[in-house]
């Protein structure tokens, strides 16, 4: 899940490094109190899980607290990336000497974190690795030992940097790193980090990216921040349907639902969770099938979660079957998948044997729930199907079979 600006500054300033002052406001009214008691020049920031603020109008700078409420007037009714602001971030303007940039992110590849560290702040990190990568420096390190200062010290001094700026960068890079580890993070970055006229270090900018599966962990953590147990963050502010997604994986503890994601298309999908979900919704696009959404099932769901994701699925706007897809598993009972699907089917008054495309999930109690896929005519197939040939059959259940190009 992904935080907004306001809520990634506090958990920085949580770990004990410095932030300028600002403060986070919902009106206009709010924003000239907050840029009063700052007392100074100010920058307003849009406060939206998109980029391309600055682009887009959704960052202006005021040196009075009457123009800081006029701008947060104007931002507040401004949409970026199709999506309205949750309200404005309110800050001080720092008197900056330089800037830096240090972040840590998860590496799939390394399969550890790696903290980066450049000299060059204030823009893309992507940007500077690409055109200076002599500018950017990487390490990484354990998620099972202490994080100790030392390595964030080599890190920083490896790019030349010494005396007062490395003592100082040193202790701020660590507590990111150990923020990084003790938040379930993906990504914690600072950006700029700026050192100011006095020779002081102060955070700029934060990004955070938690891992969703987290958000059981870290419940106290998102309890301070205000964040709702409903709210799925991605990229962007979830939908309805999202929303309606996780109501359903929260109604009830056994197995699990979630993730789902919304798209445009007619083929709604309900598939098994993990690599398998993936792998399934890829080879419905890859056949040119037109995926409705994205979501992840599995963990022995009960009957009545399996119908609550299948319901939501079929009730989208647009959607003319669902395909109901899993890799092979063990623990997840095939009978009370097979019971859940065709429980909405018939709840919403469809024909279970025209709304499934397919049913393909071997693994436990299979037999069984064949057998009832059996009595409502139900087209199921066994592991002796790939995924991908699944998936095809899905397509052509809504498209129709590929039309013959004569020679």
């Amino acid at each position: 899940m992904r935080f907004f600006e306001y809520e990634a500054r506090a958990i920085v300033a949580m770990a004990g490094i410095p932030v300028t002052k600002h403060g986070f406001a919902k009106t206009a009214d709010d924003a000239r109190r907050i840029a009063e008691q700052i007392g100074g020049p100010v920058v307003i920031k849009s406060q939206v899980l998109s980029g391309g603020r600055m682009k887009a109008g959704g960052v202006k700078f005021a040196d009075t607290p009457e123009e800081a409420a006029r701008h947060a007037e104007h931002i507040l009714d401004l949409e970026i990336g199709g999506h309205m602001p949750r309200g404005v971030l309110i800050d001080s303007r720092a008197s900056v000497r330089h800037e830096y940039y240090a972040g840590v992110v998860w590496d799939g590849i390394g399969k550890r974190p790696v903290m980066l560290f450049s000299d060059m702040g204030g823009i893309d990190i992507e940007e500077v690795a690409e055109q200076h990568p002599d500018h950017v420096a990487r390490r990484h390190f354990s998620t099972l030992r202490p994080f100790s200062d030392w390595q964030a010290k080599q890190l920083i001094s490896s790019l030349g940097v010494s005396g007062s700026a490395l003592n100082r960068l040193t202790p701020i890079v660590a507590r990111l790193a150990r923020l990084f580890l003790d938040y379930d993070m993906t990504l914690a970055e600072i950006n700029p980090l700026g050192e100011l006229e006095d020779g002081s270090f102060v955070a700029l900018d934060a990004h955070m990216d938690m891992e969703n599966e987290a958000r059981p962990r870290q419940k106290a953590l998102l309890h301070d921040l205000g964040v709702g147990d409903e709210e799925t963050r991605l990229a962007r502010e979830p939908t309805p349907f999202e929303l309606a997604g996780e109501q359903v994986d929260n109604q009830d503890h056994r197995g699990v639902a979630g993730n789902v994601t919304e798209f445009d298309g007619n083929l709604g999908l309900v598939i098994g969770a993990g690599g398998g979900s993936l792998t399934l919704f890829d080879a419905v696009r890859a056949h040119g099938g037109d995926p409705a959404n994205y979501c992840e099932i599995g963990g022995n769901p009960s009957v009545r979660k399996a119908c609550g994701l299948a319901k939501l699925v079929l009730q989208k706007p647009g959607v003319d079957k669902i395909a109901v897809m899993m890799s092979i598993v063990s623990n997840t009972r095939v009978d009370i998948v097979a019971r859940g699907v065709i429980k909405a089917c018939l709840e919403l008054g469809y024909d279970p044997a025209e709304k499934i495309a397919i049913f393909r999930i071997p693994g436990a109690w299979e037999d069984e729930g064949f057998q009832i896929l059996e009595r409502y005519g139900v087209e199921y197939a066994d592991r002796s199907v790939s995924l991908h040939e699944a998936a095809r059959r899905a397509v052509e259940k809504i498209q129709g079979p590929p039309t013959a190009v004569a020679g």
